[in-house]
């Protein structure tokens, strides 16, 4: 005999009818429950995994209108619509199980039934009720990676030497299967990082996701990751596919990961070490394969507190770790960035591409960017929208007394241009001349040491 995979709820009041059910459908079905009264039915169905009600048609003595059964079905449509509803009846009662159906049910079996007969209809509900599911899950994914991938993303853009030794690493790695831990200041560029390393990876074709860990609230954590089912607690009118789902095959981007509180720390540790999921409301867990890629602007001596992040999760975090320089450490790549976004605030504003002179540039270059490429890409959208010719000046970046507090500086004075000689020169001094120690220490690449020093003449 045919067996049913799938979760069957049997409702009549008839406790002979119960037990028949109950007999026939247990070593048969995934599994089979039953209730002699209707009241508890829609409860039931929003707590428990239901894929078939096998519902009477009549609850009350003496009456055979079938009001009942018509009252429960449209309650079941109503609250719980992608669980299939097949009626039973009486052979007299054909005609209202007919009516049924156009009311909304799937099938109907006459009492007493044929077994047979009935396994073959229940099975056939439970393949139409986890087509329905299957096609809300589609749906419920689509929107989902829609508005992932709504927002225009940035170019990776940089060719200094530490981001070449940088992007050397990252693409070693891309090729496997390794989850990575990027590290790096706010506004450093850890997502467009992960995004290049999900474009050289095998997994190229399949999504990426983005999830910024520090914007979820605690209460919708798991809602958010792992998805919920209609109705698993207020407020949920309708089922869920966590992020994790969503970018099942491909790439989960988790950024500011250090901001997630130890307990919940403790679930994502669960989820990546088992590789699946439960959403909220189910019991049949989901089987992931994803690959995970971490953010954070975290210091390593944090991450490495147990008391803030537990080591177990660092450990599955961090098979390869990248540090992403911020952009005070990568100044040759800001002539490279700058011209970048020039290109995509003139087009989006639709207006012809601004010059900037050479003594622009290199205050630009010479700005401590705080903000790193996120400062630097606003200030030129700034730029564009404030330029009145078709030369950029350095007021329209407008990052007068934005260099950071410890510094106190103001771009374009002479008072910088001493305090700058004067750190080159002294760094020179204490190094010997040793040019690559004073870039270190500086926090300049070799070139832009020696664009200083034949600026100043040292």
């Amino acid at each position: 005999m045919v067996s049913i995979d799938g979760n069957i709820l049997v409702v009549d009041d008839d406790d002979d009818i119960l037990l028949s059910a109950q007999l026939l459908l247990k070593r048969r079905c995934r599994s089979v429950n039953c209730l002699a009264n209707a009241e508890g039915l829609l409860e039931f169905v929003q707590v428990n995994q239901v894929d078939v009600v096998l519902l009477d048609m009549n609850f009350t003595l003496g009456d055979n209108s079938g009001d009942d059964g018509f009252y429960w079905l449209t309650q079941l449509q109503v609250k719980h619509p992608h669980t299939v509803v097949v009626l039973m009846t009486a052979y007299a009662g054909v005609e209202l199980a007919v009516k049924g159906m156009k009311a909304g049910a799937t099938d109907f079996v006459i009492k007493p039934w044929n077994n047979e007969k009935l396994i073959a209809t229940l099975n056939a509900a439970v393949e139409l009720a986890q087509s329905r599911q299957n096609i809300s899950r589609l749906s419920a994914e689509n929107l989902t990676l829609r508005e992932t991938m709504s927002a225009k993303q940035d170019y990776f853009v940089g060719e200094s030497a530490p981001m070449r030794e940088l992007m050397q690493k990252a693409m070693r790695c891309a090729p496997t299967q390794a989850n990575v831990l990027i590290l790096g200041e706010n506004g450093s560029g850890k997502e467009l990082l992960a995004r290049e390393i999900h474009a050289k990876s095998t997994r190229a074709d399949k999504t990426f996701m983005a999830i910024d860990m520090g914007s979820i609230s605690e209460s919708l954590f798991e809602s958010e990751l792992f998805g919920h089912k209609k109705g698993a607690f207020t407020g949920a009118q309708t089922s869920r596919v966590g992020r994790f789902v969503a970018a099942n095959g491909g790439t989960l981007f988790l950024d500011e990961i250090a901001n997630l509180p130890i307990h919940l720390q403790v679930k994502l540790l669960r989820v990546l070490e088992q590789r699946q999921v439960i959403p909220v409301g189910e019991e049949k867990p989901i089987p992931l394969d994803v690959r995970i890629i971490a953010a954070t602007n975290a210091t390593y001596s944090n991450l490495t507190d147990e008391t803030l992040f537990r080591q177990d999760l660092l450990y599955r975090l961090n098979t390869v770790e990248l540090t992403l320089p911020p952009l005070r450490q990568r100044r040759d790549d800001i002539p490279l960035l700058v011209d970048y976004y020039l290109g995509v605030y003139a087009q989006k504003y639709q207006r012809k591409k601004p010059a900037i002179s050479r003594g622009v540039l290199n205050s630009l270059i010479d700005y401590q960017w705080p903000g790193n490429i996120r400062l630097l890409r606003h200030a030129v959208e700034r730029a564009m929208v404030l330029c009145s010719g078709n030369e950029l000046s350095l007021e329209d970046f407008s990052l007068t007394n934005k260099a950071t507090k410890s510094e106190s500086i103001s771009l374009n004075t002479l008072h910088l241009e001493t305090l700058e000689k004067n750190a080159v020169a002294e760094s020179l001094k204490k190094h010997e001349g040793n040019v690559s120690h004073a870039a270190k220490e500086l926090g300049l690449t070799r070139t832009a040491l020696y664009r200083r020093m034949e600026k100043y003449e040292l």
